[in-house]
């Protein structure tokens, strides 16, 4: 999965300098009821919503394009499994490169918060 991270960061590389955010907005959809909420985590905090508890790693975005790309590391914990149900990059402008595999939850990357 790291290689596929590096392959996408490639051409924003040799464009722009990428910078590290301060958080990042989220987006969580409970495909059973329809409700979608909107997150903004500090980088190091989480948010729960029913089985869900996503906790923000770290928010990566590209000098030239601040609020139009982001790369979040997640960590996302499901109540009912031992182990991590996700945890890796999602990209905001290919969320399906890299997606939580729930069947009642998605949740998206929508940008980083940018420092200042």
């Amino acid at each position: 999965m790291r290689w596929l991270f590096a392959l996408l960061l490639v051409p924003h590389l040799a464009q722009a300098e990428i910078l590290a955010g301060t958080g990042a907005n989220l987006r969580v959809l409970d495909k059973m009821t329809g409700v979608v909420s909107d997150y903004d985590l500090a980088t190091g905090s989480s948010q729960s919503q029913g089985r869900l508890t996503v906790q923000l790693d770290e928010c990566r975005y590209p000098s030239d394009l601040p609020t139009g790309e982001a790369y979040a590391h997640l960590t996302i914990l499901d109540s009912d499994r031992a182990e991590p149900a996700f945890k890796g990059w999602m990209v905001a402008s290919s969320p399906a490169l890299s997606a939580l595999d729930n069947p009642r939850y998605d949740v998206w990357v929508l940008r980083c918060d940018l420092p200042g």
